[in-house]
């Protein structure tokens, strides 16, 4: 009976130590694998072994396929992603009138949870309250919270007050012109920025775009202008020393600029000029003549031009809509009652230009502002999706003004 006991724990030992080697060598192939092809195929090698799926983990570590996505259709807030990118839209039609949470915001408190060493962050108008939950949480578990904001356009909302006494340190931009920025910085690793404000218009009432790209280089330049504008250098006083204005991210070519230093609109009427196919916009707010005039010139040379514009500033004076309506262009105005704020160009289906950076006469010369040109087309390819959404939803303009009605 003993030698039978004994014989059953030898047994028992030998099956744990072979269990045991079994998945050390399990898991020195899933690193093997990790390495030399990648982490999704470490993470497929190991489902296949397990026999069981593992690909939502898989989207947990690198984001969902760009491959794989579904073209944009009317009724579903919309994102993508890519190597380097993940890309949001809002989308109004969602939500109704009392909503304050749920909407992109909510990618955005994931990165502030996660966030390990710090988190700069330029803002124009700050009103979610668990964004700025989410920021005090950080600052409180020691992660480094900084402030750069426009005071005019965060006064009236208590929640950059509440930030500031819970001992987040924060710089306000005094002037009369705009720190027109949206974007933050998560570990020098990673930067978040666009057309969207951390608002609530902004996030379920108002067209916007937001992308995330995970670069040190980037990093670099948006802390670079952080550290700036935190010491009190806005607009125009705002030295030039972009550090990596021009970069190449897998394979894919990155222009970042900051405005008034960088001279964006040079770069942008460059990059329109060169257009061979086409040009689409979306613009909240476009008076800049060397903009306007450019697309015009290459729609001249046969390159299609298409624009939708924020009705409320289409019919103005400064507005580049009239000229291109007059010149046979299809324009539209933008069909959300309440506000369109892309500052959108797509070019050849192959280029986009986005960013906080308006087309206009204080974009250029007055605000603090950023825009980046990506040359990219399955970037590209999402924000005409987002486009040819808005397409079908703008009204032509009538009585051959700028204007609905």
């Amino acid at each position: 009976m003993t030698r039978k006991k004994r014989s059953a724990v030898n047994k028992s030992k030998k099956d744990m130590s072979m269990r045991l080697i079994s998945l050390v060598v399990l898991l020195a192939i899933v690193i093997v694998a990790g390495v030399v092809y990648g982490g999704d195929a470490a993470i497929d090698l190991l489902g296949d072994m397990l026999g069981v799926d593992l690909s939502t983990l898989r989207e947990e570590v690198s984001g969902p396929s760009s491959g794989n996505q579904q073209p944009l259709t009317g009724g579903q807030e919309s994102s993508g992603s890519g190597s380097f990118y993940t890309l949001y839209f809002t989308e109004p039609s969602l939500y109704d009138s009392n909503t304050t949470s749920g909407g992109i915001e909510k990618h955005l408190i994931d990165l502030i949870n996660s966030a390990q060493s710090s988190v700069n962050l330029a803002v124009f108008e700050f009103n979610l309250q668990n964004v700025a939950d989410a920021l005090i949480s950080a600052h409180q578990r020691g992660v480094h919270v900084r402030i750069v904001y426009d005071n005019e356009h965060t006064e009236d909302d208590p929640q950059m007050a509440q930030m500031i006494k819970a001992g987040i340190p924060a710089t306000p931009d005094n002037r009369g012109a705009y720190m027109h920025n949206k974007f933050f910085v998560f570990d020098n690793q990673l930067v978040w920025t666009g057309s969207w404000n951390v608002s609530v218009n902004d996030t379920f009432r108002n067209n916007n775009n937001a992308i995330v790209i995970r670069s040190t280089k980037l990093a670099e330049n948006y802390t670079t202008e952080f550290e700036e504008m935190f010491n009190g250098q806005f607009g125009p006083t705002s030295p030039v020393g972009t550090p990596n204005p021009i970069f190449t991210l897998d394979g894919v070519r990155i222009e970042n600029y900051f405005s008034p230093e960088d001279t964006p609109m040079t770069a942008l009427n460059q990059v329109v000029s060169e257009a061979r196919t086409s040009i689409h916009f979306m613009a909240f707010s476009f008076t800049e003549e060397s903009l306007g005039q450019a697309m015009l010139d290459r729609a001249k040379a046969g390159v299609e031009v298409v624009g939708i514009f924020e009705q409320r500033g289409a019919n103005t004076e400064y507005s580049r809509c009239p000229p291109m309506l007059s010149a046979g262009l299809d324009v539209r105005l933008d069909g959300n009652p309440r506000t369109f704020h892309h500052k959108v160009i797509i070019i050849d289906g192959a280029v986009v230009a986005t960013g906080s950076f308006n087309f206009s006469g204080n974009a250029v010369t007055s605000n603090d502002e950023n825009m980046l040109i990506i040359h990219d087309a399955t970037l590209a390819a999402q924000y005409e999706a987002e486009f040819q959404k808005r397409m079908a939803e703008a009204v032509k303009p009538v009585g051959g003004e700028c204007k609905s009605s």
